[in-house]
């Protein structure tokens, strides 16, 4: 049994990325929380096993906004957990509804999402608390108090995330772009390993490239992807040409 179900650092002014050790790599997704003057945002919160509030709560002390990047359960399923709660409108519904694949169970996966990894026997290292059962996992609905698309602006009192829509993984992906400190939350439009899912039920390749190329014209200092490690804009232009290579 896990200690502790998350673990975090500081990965730039005002940034701090949670994790959940305990989670393999394949499904663990990375949580950004992004300290305002006046409020703070949770870009992303992961697979709502553990509790964010209780087991770190010297961090969530001031109201906190939690923003879904996109419907997958690894990045939404601690979304009931706040109050407030921000969601692209093409994925408002499902995160709505709960609806979606969903499973720590690696034998669950369809081929489709395993394709490009070496998947590994269990998601899970060490259970959350005694007795937990895997297939008691479950998503719980949560209505988005705030429904967003491109061009709308998160305030944080003295810092501004612009949302960025980037569909193609999903018909709601966004990204949040902090033109001040030119910093990107890219969710999964884009992130280090480079192996990018467009091919589920929810995905248009069509409209990943279009994202991806657009991707391009983004001025990042600093990108902070949906999983592994951040990365710059010279990394970023890699992996943009990468993907529109392989794809057009």
């Amino acid at each position: 049994m896990a200690e502790r179900w998350f673990e975090h650092e500081t990965v730039d002014d005002g940034v701090l990325r949670i994790r959940e050790p305990n989670v393999d790599p394949f499904l663990q997704a990375n949580l950004f929380l992004v300290r305002g003057r006046d409020r703070d945002v949770m870009v992303d919160t992961g697979l709502g096993i553990g509790s964010l509030h209780e087991e770190l709560a010297d961090l969530f002390e001031r109201p906190t906004i939690a923003v879904a990047t996109h419907r997958h359960f690894d990045h939404t399923c601690g979304l009931h957990q706040f109050d407030e709660v921000v969601v692209h409108r093409d994925d408002a519904d499902s995160v709505a509804s709960a609806d979606g694949f969903a499973s720590l169970r690696i034998e669950d996966y369809p081929p489709e999402e395993l394709s490009g990894y070496d998947p590994p026997t269990s998601l899970i290292t060490a259970l959350p608390r005694e007795g937990y059962e895997l297939a008691s996992y479950a998503v719980t609905p949560v209505t988005p108090t705030r429904v967003v698309e491109e061009g709308d602006v998160i305030d944080l009192g003295d810092r501004a995330l612009t949302v960025l829509h980037l569909p193609g993984h999903t018909p709601g992906e966004i990204g949040l772009w902090e033109e001040a400190t030119r910093t990107l939350f890219a969710g999964d439009c884009v992130y280090e390993s480079g192996v990018l899912l467009d091919e589920l039920p929810e995905s248009d390749i069509t409209d990943y490239v279009l994202s991806m190329q657009r991707l391009r014209e983004v001025p990042a200092r600093i990108v902070h992807g949906g999983h592994d490690d951040s990365f710059g804009r010279k990394r970023l232009l890699q992996l943009v040409q990468g993907y529109v290579r392989t794809r057009t």
